[in-house]
């Protein structure tokens, strides 16, 4: 037997009746426009106490997508979910107000990452038989200090070596849903450049040993 329902259950739910679908929209733009991280569908639909589906929501956020198509912004869905960003032909205006360094990669480490994301999981060993060289630490902690790679497991081999793989946040960085829109190998290096995400030390320096 279900509990009774209270006067603040009635409300909610006689608020959530009341929403038009403008309204609804105008709630989730409001949720994106506010918050640094992408939103996926289902912690969007928390914004309604999980009243609307999430075919409901995806399509009011294609709507928005429509809407702001013709703006200096526009919505997209990288892997961790829906955001807001900047147009790419807005930032060579924008970057007057802020100047960014184009973020520069060391050798070693564009290697790494390559190699960690087109042949993942693998191990440090893997690496290092690819590469034909030694990987330094400062190359996996850069790349995990990023928020890139992440350990997802153990090799069962003697000395159980550690798997890496790429995260969610090293795709939705490079605009991406999944592993599966990995740009050809020889475009890597320029995506990351590209990037957008500021909010780490982007700049690395050259490591002379390799």
């Amino acid at each position: 037997m279900s509990a009774p329902s209270t006067p603040s259950d009635h409300h909610s739910l006689n608020t959530l009746d009341s929403l038009s679908p403008e309204k609804t929209k105008q709630i989730l733009e409001a949720a994106l426009l506010t918050t640094q991280e992408p939103l996926s569908v289902s912690e969007l639909r928390k914004l309604f106490d999980n009243e609307f589906s999430a075919a409901v929501i995806t399509s009011l956020l294609q709507d928005i997508r429509d809407r702001w198509r013709d703006s200096g912004v526009e919505l997209v869905t990288v892997a961790s979910g829906w955001r807001f960003q900047t147009k790419a032909d807005m930032q060579p205006y924008l970057e007057r107000l802020t100047p960014q360094k184009a973020p520069r990669y060391s050798r070693a480490v564009l290697e790494t990452l390559a190699i960690i994301a087109y042949r993942q999981p693998v191990t440090r060993g893997d690496i290092e038989e690819i590469r034909g060289v030694s990987v330094s630490s400062s190359v996996l902690k850069t790349l995990t200090s990023r928020g890139w790679i992440e350990e997802v497991g153990h090799r069962n081999v003697p000395g159980k070596p550690a798997l890496l793989a790429t995260t969610a946040h090293f795709l939705d960085d490079l605009n991406l849903r999944s592993l599966d829109e990995l740009p050809p190998l020889e475009e890597m290096k320029s995506l990351i450049e590209s990037s957008e995400n500021q909010h780490l030390p982007l700049e690395q320096p050259e490591e002379s040993s390799h």
